[in-house]
């Protein structure tokens, strides 16, 4: 026979004589030693399975963390828009108790509302400031609210960003929705791949945990899938509304109107709205000879916070040139709110000198108006002979 360890031969016997290993105990051994690798090649067979079941699963966590991430209730990306906006950035429908509109660009609505302003004031009877207030509007889009004034009985100013959508911040939102809509369409994808790999689990604890992550997700997806079909369709309406806005224009009266056409500056942030339903009270522009000065009383008109017909004072501060178009623009202190916007800004005589259009950012008592004088260089062709 031959010795299994050593492989010298020799007569059968139950000992090698020449290593002096025992036949019976080393197969013992070596009967052992494959039973238990035996037992680790299954093991190891059967870790690698729950290894890449947890590693599917690692997946699906952060897959689920970027869907909630471009469509869950985040503000951070919400796009500055005029008017009311719903959580996802789409402007809503305006309302008569809505807020108005945010100025457009480096501005934003930071100072307290008029109605809380100490220099709020009311005034009566026929003095300028009444005849100013008679002459404002308040005009209602389907995206937010502003102010406007009669400079002839048939023609009002107002701001461009009031009655024009911004068609970048359109662009912004349409790529938003886009983009959701796509990630939900993946979403779906990856559960019907997670349901194919389900059924070929076994049952065990691998196979419930991606039960219940499939789940899960169904329901999350159905949340995010009804509300991605709200925000559609708020697009939709959105993009109909700014292609041939509807300009509803309140009067004094509390009468409404709507506007017969519109014209816009190329240059500037102003807008001109005819109206031939009604013969409003017009404003003037200050004569040659009474320009405005440095500390001249000044009052704003318009319709802050849904507040309409709101008057506060200040004082003229200067003028203001704006570095990146060489734009002058007249400085007050008087409050300027949302719903402000388009408004005028005017002396105590009842001139007008200009057209309420921004504040500085996270500022108060610092606010800008358009010279009147550009009213008339934009839009005079437009008006009346008598301009």
């Amino acid at each position: 026979m031959k010795c299994p360890k050593c492989q010298h031969e020799q007569p059968r016997a139950a000992e090698c004589r020449n290593c002096g290993v025992i036949f019976a105990k080393y197969e013992a051994v070596q009967k052992r030693r494959q039973k238990d690798e035996a037992r680790k090649e299954k093991e190891s067979a059967s870790g690698s399975g729950i290894a890449r079941y947890v590693q599917l699963a690692l997946v699906i966590l952060v897959v689920a963390g970027g869907i909630y991430y471009f469509t869950g209730d985040a503000t951070d990306d919400n796009l500055a828009m005029p008017g009311s906006t719903s959580e996802t950035g789409i402007p809503a429908p305006a309302s008569r108790g809505s807020a108005g509109l945010q100025p457009a660009g480096e501005l934003n609505a930071g100072s307290s509302t008029a109605a809380a302003s100490a220099d709020s004031i009311v005034l009566s009877g026929s003095s300028p400031v009444e005849r100013a207030r008679r002459a404002t509007v308040s005009i209602e889009t389907p995206w937010g609210t502003g102010s406007g004034f009669f400079i002839d009985k048939n023609y009002i100013v107002t701001n461009k960003h009031v009655v024009e959508f911004d068609q970048g911040e359109l662009e912004k939102i349409q790529r938003k929705i886009q983009t959701n809509r796509r990630l939900i369409d993946l979403e779906e994808q990856k559960i019907a791949q997670m349901r194919r790999e389900l059924r070929k689990m076994p049952k065990g604890p691998a196979r419930s945990q991606l039960e219940i992550l499939i789940r899960q997700r169904q329901e999350y997806l159905a949340k995010v899938t009804v509300k991605q079909q709200q925000n559609e369709d708020r697009l939709a309406r959105l993009e109909k509304d700014s292609a041939a806005p509807q300009i509803k224009i309140i009067l004094d009266d509390g009468s409404e109107h709507f506007a017969g056409y519109m014209i816009s500056s190329p240059q500037y942030d102003l807008a001109l709205l005819a109206l031939f339903s009604h013969d409003g009270v017009s404003l003037e522009k200050p004569p040659p000879d009474r320009p405005i000065r440095q500390g001249d009383t000044v009052f704003t008109v318009g319709s802050p916070v849904g507040l309409r017909h709101t008057v506060t004072s200040g004082v003229f501060s200067g003028y203001r040139k704006r570095e990146i178009d060489n734009h002058v623009f007249l400085q007050t202190d008087a409050a300027i709110n949302p719903g402000n916007s388009g408004g005028p800004l005017i002396d105590e005589y009842g001139f007008v000198h200009g057209v309420n259009t921004m504040i500085l950012r996270d500022t108060e008592g610092i606010g800008f108006a358009i010279p009147i004088d550009r009213v008339f260089e934009e839009f005079s062709s437009s008006l009346p002979a008598s301009f």
